[in-house]
C-alpha cells in the first residue's frame, strides 16, 4: 500500500462522523476499527491479503508496521480522538474498591484481545511501540525527570510496558531520544 492510498485513506475517514461527543471515553477503539477496515478494504481491493468472510473486530487484532503506526501518529483520525493528550490520558481502569492492583499481565492473549476493557496500547491496533515511533515513545517519558511513566499511571499491561522500557531504552542507544534531564534554574540568593 502506497503513502498516498494511506493518505487518502486517513482524509476520508475524518470526514465521515465516527462517534459522537458522549463517546469521548473511548475513543481510539472506535477511530482504529474503523481505520483497520478501510484498509483490509483496500488491501482486498488490490488482491494484498485474504480475510475470511467472519472475522469478530472486536477479537481480532491487525498487526501493522511501524511506518504505518508512525503515519496515524500524524493522521486527523489520531488528532480527532486523542487531540493534544497522550493515549493513556483518558484511559480508566476498573477495579474494585480505592487502591488500584497490579496492572494485568497482559491484554491479548493468542492474537486476540482476552479482556473487556484492554489498556490503551493494546486497545489501538495502530498504536506499536517500536524504538522508531518516538512520538508514541515520549508520551510515556515523564517531562520533569526524564524517566518512564509507571504502569500504574499510564494504564497500561504488564506485557506493555516492558515493551515501552526496553524501546525506550533501544531509542535513547540509537540516539532517537535524548537522555538528558532539563536543567532546573536556581536562585541560590534565596538560600544564602
Amino acid at each position: 500500500m502506497s503513502v498516498n492510498q494511506l493518505k487518502s485513506l486517513v482524509l476520508s475517514l475524518c470526514k465521515i462522523p465516527l462517534f459522537s461527543s458522549q463517546m469521548r471515553l473511548q475513543p481510539s477503539y472506535r477511530v482504529s476499527r474503523h481505520f483497520t477496515q478501510s484498509v483490509r478494504r483496500l488491501q482486498d481491493a488490490e488482491g494484498e491479503t485474504e480475510v475470511p468472510a467472519e472475522v469478530n473486530e472486536k477479537q481480532k487484532r491487525f498487526e501493522v508496521d511501524y511506518e504505518t503506526s508512525i503515519q496515524y501518529l500524524d493522521s486527523k483520525a489520531y488528532k480527532q480522538c486523542y487531540g493534544d493528550d497522550p493515549v493513556w490520558k483518558l484511559y480508566r481502569r476498573n477495579f474494585k474498591g480505592q487502591l488500584a492492583p497490579k496492572t494485568r499481565k497482559t491484554c491479548i492473549r493468542a492474537n486476540k484481545i482476552s479482556t473487556g476493557n484492554p489498556c490503551p496500547v493494546c486497545r489501538d491496533d495502530h498504536l506499536l511501540v517500536d524504538y522508531r515511533n518516538v512520538k508514541l515513545l515520549n508520551q510515556f517519558i515523564s517531562p520533569h525527570t526524564g524517566q518512564v511513566l509507571d504502569s500504574m499511571d499510564t494504564g497500561v499491561c504488564q506485557k506493555q510496558q516492558k515493551k515501552l522500557i526496553l524501546e525506550i531504552f533501544r531509542a535513547r542507544d540509537y540516539g532517537y531520544l535524548e537522555d538528558s534531564v532539563p536543567f532546573r534554574q536556581y536562585n541560590y540568593k534565596d538560600y544564602y
